[in-house]
């Protein structure tokens, strides 16, 4: 029978749900249901709901050797009671959203910690500034903007897809009324990448910038504008699309519609 100057409080049936009652205070807190059926039900839905979680997180779950000093740290500062005006609803609440923020913080840690690879949100989102640079460098120069003229079109499609490690299909554009100038290698996200230069008969010039990323998913079409610099990219498989110029969004459009119909072949 329980003693009655230990009498069994909430937290120590939270403790006892999960498992970090000794043996002695366990035997006592089960007496102490087995004559408080409510109690006994209450225990049991908070066990099948601490499974549920566990089940949910399973994948993510990483154990380490102080989880149970924190978990009685916190059961130690609970004992002093509830923070002023918040009842203890709310703070089971709140525990529960801390839990689930935790999970999802472990999720997202890798895009903020150094070292550590970049998501395939972040590499996407990437593409229109690394565009824009390139195009900013390459573009406004009128002796070199390219390494690989057009007229070597055969060798600059083997030589970068070689480099992007995928068959490469340089678009042709003269149906929306641009010649390719040629290309050049180009970092992206600090791997190999390819940048494809096209001009339009007054000289207006529009680059195509292609990199690799194993960890890419697929997006569709979108959209980026900077200072008048505007932008269309998506990701196909591991290897991401930006195609930018300093032209209006619609032509610029029918530009990248373009590119993505010939690249699909």
């Amino acid at each position: 029978m329980t003693d009655q100057t230990t009498p069994v409080s909430e937290d120590d049936l939270h403790a006892y749900v999960d498992g970090y009652l000794d043996t002695d205070r366990q035997r006592e807190v089960e007496a102490w249901l087995g004559a408080n059926p409510d109690a006994a039900a209450m225990v049991a839905d908070w066990q099948r709901q601490n499974a549920d979680i566990r089940g949910l997180f399973a994948g993510r779950a990483e154990p380490r050797a102080d989880d149970a000093a924190i978990v009685l740290k916190s059961r130690a500062a609970a004992a002093r009671g509830p923070a002023p005006g918040l009842p203890r609803v709310w703070q089971a609440a709140a525990a529960v959203l801390l839990f689930i923020g935790g999970a999802f913080a472990g999720q997202l840690a890798p895009s903020i910690l150094p070292g550590e690879r970049q998501p395939a949100l972040q590499s996407a989102a990437a593409l229109p500034d690394q565009s824009h640079s390139a195009f900013l460098i390459y573009a406004s120069d009128v002796r070199h903007p390219v390494e690989v003229g057009a007229d070597e079109q055969q060798h600059l499609a083997a030589w970068l897809g070689k480099r992007l490690d995928t068959p490469l299909h340089i678009p042709d554009l003269t149906g929306v009324g641009l010649k390719l100038v040629g290309g050049r290698l180009v970092p992206v996200s600090g791997k190999a990448g390819a940048l494809l230069m096209y001009e339009d008969d007054a000289g207006e010039r529009v680059t195509i910038l292609l990199g690799r990323n194993e960890e890419n998913r697929e997006t569709s079409f979108r959209y980026a504008s900077d200072a008048g610099l505007e932008t269309f990219y998506w990701i196909d498989g591991p290897i991401g699309y930006a195609v930018t110029g300093e032209i209006s969004r619609e032509r610029l459009q029918q530009v990248a519609d373009e590119c993505y119909r010939q690249f699909e072949t």
